[in-house]
């Protein structure tokens, strides 16, 4: 029996490698014989990046950068020096873990840290970039970004304004005629339709949980909106309001083309080609609900299962409401762990004897 195991991270307690090995280890206690491949499996967010490593053949690159508060951090990318593909997750530079809870200020947060990253790439010699935008702190645009970039950013009086979102109240120029990156091929990790303004845009659905206020929400909103106008964009195409409208930066100045992150993981581990060669395949998260066949990860290694014929298992921590919908959609079982814990070890434990237990009535008939 061949099984592949592609398993997102059970966030707060397992990675996404991790709660795979636990898996096979389990599946390997009833079925010895079974060839078991594991794989990683993400969206785009924080841990992408540590996900698919061992799959990228480059090296990483560590460096200084400006945090999102614009406190030093340290971060880093990965370079594959024979592709020239540079592999860049934003939440290593400008993530929401990097700001204490109680220091969170979607105002003041810069992308600019971000940006430092791809120009260290193409500094290195990158042609070809992958930005994994998930988990951002920040809410500016993406103005912070090209401003490392190259981009200049100016009020009435022809001073730069103030970095973050804060500043664009004050925007009145912006000059992007010299702009590191033109020309490049650059794919960007994007799961959401919202526009960069509006209702659903960045500032209104997605500022609250970087720490605005409605009142907040609805003023950057507004400066976001006159960013696209001065620059003759549109703040309403869909998808643009990614990471703070950090997509929308990155389609409008750099000509990037926006790709589901669960797909370019699995284009980077070879998933299909694994998955068109098993029998049994594997996956699941931390929850599994409604919201899973949604275009979530698991869901997308279910439809590459389906497409081939295979049997598809999901494993998750807790049922959540709406389960029924990943049956309905083609999972053969979903079934939760024996004994769910946030705690590593335990939920290492509790993985692999569900997992085993799985198993068992798979081949049991």
């Amino acid at each position: 029996m061949k099984v592949v195991v592609a398993m997102d991270s059970f966030k707060g307690s397992l990675s996404s490698l991790e709660a795979g090995g636990a898996v096979r280890r389990g599946i390997l206690r009833v079925c010895p014989d079974a060839g078991v491949t594991v794989i990683p499996l993400a969206d785009g967010g924080e841990g992408t990046l540590d996900a698919i490593a061992p799959f990228t053949g480059g090296v990483t690159k560590s460096l200084t950068v400006t945090g999102p508060l614009g406190k030093e951090v340290g971060a880093s990318y990965i370079f594959d020096p024979a592709s020239c593909t540079a592999y860049i997750e934003m939440a290593k530079a400008s993530g929401l873990t990097l700001v204490p809870s109680d220091e969170l200020d979607p105002y003041r947060a810069t992308t600019y840290g971000t940006g430092e990253l791809i120009r260290d790439a193409i500094g290195n010699g990158a042609k070809r970039l992958f930005v994994f935008i998930g988990g951002s702190a920040t809410n500016d645009g993406g103005v912070g970004m090209l401003e490392a970039l190259g981009g200049r950013f100016t009020d009435k009086e022809g001073r730069e304004i103030c970095r973050g979102a804060i500043g664009l109240k004050d925007l009145y120029s912006a000059d992007l005629s010299v702009l590191l990156g033109k020309g490049l091929d650059i794919t960007v990790a994007c799961d959401v339709t919202n526009p960069l303004c509006g209702e659903n845009g960045a500032s209104l659905i997605y500022g609250p949980q970087k720490g605005a206020t409605r009142e907040m929400a609805e003023e950057m909103d507004g400066w976001l909106r006159s960013f696209a106008l001065i620059t003759e964009c549109d703040p309403y195409e869909e998808g643009t309001g990614a990471a703070g409208g950090m997509s929308f930066a990155l389609k409008n100045f750099l000509d990037a083309r926006m790709m589901s992150g669960a797909d370019i993981v699995m284009e980077i581990t070879g998933a299909n080609s694994l998955i068109s060669d098993c029998d049994v395949v594997v996956t699941g998260e931390g929850r599994m609900d409604l919201q899973t066949v949604n275009g979530k990860a698991p869901y997308k290694i279910l439809l590459a299962g389906k497409h081939f014929g295979k049997t598809v298992l999901g494993i998750t921590g807790i049922l959540g409401e709406g389960y029924e919908a990943c049956i309905d959609a083609g999972f053969n079982s979903v079934t939760p762990l024996i004994s769910p814990s946030m705690e590593r070890e335990k939920a290492l434990e509790s993985v692999e004897l569900t997992a085993a237990s799985v198993f068992e009535k798979l081949i049991g008939g």
